[in-house]
Order: structure tokens, then sequence, then C-alpha cells
């Protein structure tokens, strides 16, 4: 069910660093994704492939812990199917003014009841192993969200601000809103607008490498689950010396270029 963003939801998205797209996934679509959450979690891989990131399993983690897995797409054909969508990539690539996008990574993110935050950042801090170092983000969620249940949320026009460094606990933070305090201050912002995003399963966000968000706990009674495409331009390459950990491995000797194997353009105009 390919989506094509309105004039109106570009405008949206050029003041506030956001924009909602509803219906990207129909039911079917839904189901089959939160069916793989289980055995991806648990180490079942369809492809025989692992991901590049796994950072919550079955047996190891706390239960109280935000679950993610980055790159399941290599991992597992239904996951592959929601984030190298054409449809994502061509809305990337428009809203960011790229001549294309290309697949940077995906995340899959469950957090059960109870679990805690993910620290709130911008995505563009953590992309100075590509040039540009940009990012633009399509974050689908598969159950219907709520403000307490540990949803998504933007800081609206924070895509204004400068580039803040990564912050410093993603994971299970103590206060999720540390670093974006001192990044409203650098920004001389009193008061940050946080937009907690409340939608129906098979409904986007796309958001800009700048815009400041994260979530808090679920403190709801429902899980929230959660595909994202993170998108690239398609003339990105890899920078010259700065590396990536996970991702530089990628990178072919004597050139710069990305292989289209492990960093698959979704569209190009």
């Amino acid at each position: 069910m390919a989506f094509a963003l309105t004039d109106d939801q570009i405008g949206t998205f050029r003041r506030d660093g956001f924009v909602v797209v509803e219906d990207v996934l129909d039911a079917a679509a839904v189901e089959a994704g939160r069916a793989r959450f289980e055995p991806l979690f648990s180490g079942t891989f369809e492809t025989g492939l692992q991901p590049d990131e796994w950072n919550w399993r079955t047996g190891r983690d706390p239960d109280d812990v935000t679950r993610q897995i980055c790159n399941a797409w290599k991992a597992d054909r239904t996951i592959a199917s929601i984030v190298l969508r054409p449809d994502i990539g061509k809305a990337c690539a428009t809203l960011r003014g790229w001549p294309g996008a290309r697949i940077n990574q995906d995340n899959i993110i469950w957090k059960p009841p109870g679990t805690k935050p993910l620290g709130f950042h911008q995505d563009d801090s953590y992309q100075d192993w590509i040039v540009p170092n940009e990012m633009m983000t399509c974050w689908i969620t598969l159950d219907d969200t709520r403000a307490n249940q540990g949803t998504i949320e933007y800081v609206r026009g924070s895509h204004l601000w400068p580039l803040s460094p990564p912050i410093h606990q993603f994971h299970a933070p103590d206060d999720p809103l540390a670093d974006l305090h001192q990044a409203a201050k650098a920004a001389d912002v009193a008061e940050p607008d946080i937009v907690p995003i409340e939608v129906s399963a098979g409904s986007a966000v796309l958001h800009h490498g700048r815009t400041w968000h994260g979530s808090r706990d679920n403190r709801g009674k429902n899980p929230r689950r959660s595909v994202v495409a993170h998108c690239m331009s398609s003339a990105a390459q890899f920078h010259e010396t700065n590396v990536s950990p996970v991702y530089s491995r990628y990178k072919r000797t004597a050139t710069t270029e990305m292989d289209e194997s492990f960093f698959p353009v979704l569209w190009e105009g």
C-alpha cells in the first residue's frame, strides 16, 4: 500500500521536523510484522544471517529494557519488505532534498509494558562515518500508540537546532531528557515543545535527522512495537577516515562507494 506525500505534509515537515502519515501498512502487513518479533529476538533468522546489532536477546537481557535489533532486513524477509520500499525512499529523498535514498540501517524496537526509556537524541549525531552525514527516518508503528505507553516523542522545530554530539546514555537512561535539555539551552530554547505521537497501527512518522526524539517508559498494559527505516542519500559515500565500528566493515578497499548489497538504493529520481 504505497503512499505519496501531499504538499500540506511536506509543509508540516519543513516547519516541525516531522510529519505523520497514516495507513502506510495495511492490517495484514501489520500482523505479519508483529509475528516476526519473537523469532528475531530469540535468534531465529529466516535468511541465516544475524542482524548487524542485536541489543536484546531472549534469556540473556533484563525484561525491563527496551528491545532493539538493527538491520533485521538482512535476517528476515518480512522486515525487508517493510523497510526497503520505494515509496519510503522517495519520501525520504523528497524531504531532505536528495537525488535518491538508500537504506542506512533499520531498527525493530519492542517496548513491552514496564520497559525503560530510550534517550532523546538526534540521528545525524551518529552519522560521521558517511558523507554527507545526514539521515532521514521513517518510523512505522505496529501497535496503536498512547502517550503513556512509551510512544515515540518529537521536539517540534528542533531540526533547526545545531547538531549535538552523541548522547551520554542511549539505552535505559535515568533521565531520557538530560541531553535534550542541554541542547535546548544551547539553542536558546527555554521550553522544548515535546509531542508524543498517538496514532493507529500501520501509521508512520517521517523525521529529519536533526529532530530530537526518544521514548519514555511504557507505563501502559500493551506493547509498543515499531519498524524503522533509516535512510541516507543515494549519493552517500563512506567517510575517508571516520569509522563506524559496525557499518564500516562493509567498506571496500580503495573506494568510498557504497555497495548495493549492504546499502540498497530504495528510490532515485
